[in-house]
């Protein structure tokens, strides 16, 4: 069973605050935790039911400290409704000095506030192979459960970093393409679109903000064939990505 003081501590970590206290986040349910002992996250607390040791025992490393615990004791410390195979402390990966040289290629985020849609938006970058975005200091956090969670175990795989955005990109070399997702844009239909330079990709309900669209040097466009009034952010990038990548596998 766990103890009060471990639940308090790890409901202590849904909160920004104390993530950023300890430098540590929750990692909860069967995908994200294999991911998880995949990685080179540091572990800090491991809580698994009997039923995740069974299924899944071979993939802890030797050595790997865990505690058994029951379904009821995940649900009371963690955020999921219901969990029947574990929770882990992680201690956050501290980065090195963000790199972006021409050729690149790598996918901006504009004031991406729903932790859903920015951890949706991570597993996109990590299935077309970005390893880095680049996002707005009024972005949902990375290490928000929400956005952990909807990762699906992406988290391990892609780095995101937090900065002034308009900033960044006004430091950018001059023949680094900067797209910005738009309805004012150019049909990406009709482009021959290579995955180098930076995509932009604004918030949902209002855009990219006038201090980052500034530094935009193409508007690009999904065409609409329908009548819907517009599409899920993480949807939009998946679709703009892909454009941009479909190419590059010729």
């Amino acid at each position: 069973m766990l103890s009060k003081a471990i639940v308090k501590y790890v409901t202590s970590l849904q909160v920004k605050k104390y993530r950023n206290q300890h430098q540590a986040f929750v990692v909860e349910g069967a995908k994200s935790l294999l991911e998880l002992l995949n990685s080179d996250f540091e572990i800090q607390h491991l809580f698994i039911t009997q039923d995740f040791l069974q299924e899944h025992g071979n993939r802890l490393s030797k050595g790997t400290r865990y505690e058994l615990v029951t379904e009821q004791d995940l649900t009371r410390a963690g955020t999921f409704s219901s969990n029947n195979a574990g929770l882990a402390v992680a201690h956050m990966h501290q980065l090195s000095k963000l790199q972006f040289h021409p050729g690149d290629f790598t996918l901006a985020l504009d004031d991406i506030r729903d932790p859903g849609n920015m951890g949706t938006i991570i597993r996109i970058a990590d299935w077309y192979g970005i390893q880095t975005i680049v996002c707005s200091e009024t972005c949902a956090d990375f290490y928000n459960p929400k956005t952990i969670s909807a990762t699906m175990g992406s988290f391990t795989r892609v780095k995101a970093y937090y900065l002034n955005l308009g900033e960044w990109l006004h430091q950018l070399p001059e023949n680094v393409p900067v797209y910005g997702a738009s309805l004012d844009g150019e049909n990406l239909h009709r482009m021959q679109l290579q995955p180098t330079g930076v995509v932009v990709m604004g918030n949902e309900a209002n855009g990219i903000r006038p201090e980052v669209a500034s530094e935009v040097n193409r508007l690009i466009k999904i065409p609409a064939f329908g009548e819907a009034e517009s599409l899920n952010v993480a949807t939009a990038t998946a679709i703009i990505i892909d454009n941009f990548m479909r190419n590059a596998r010729l």
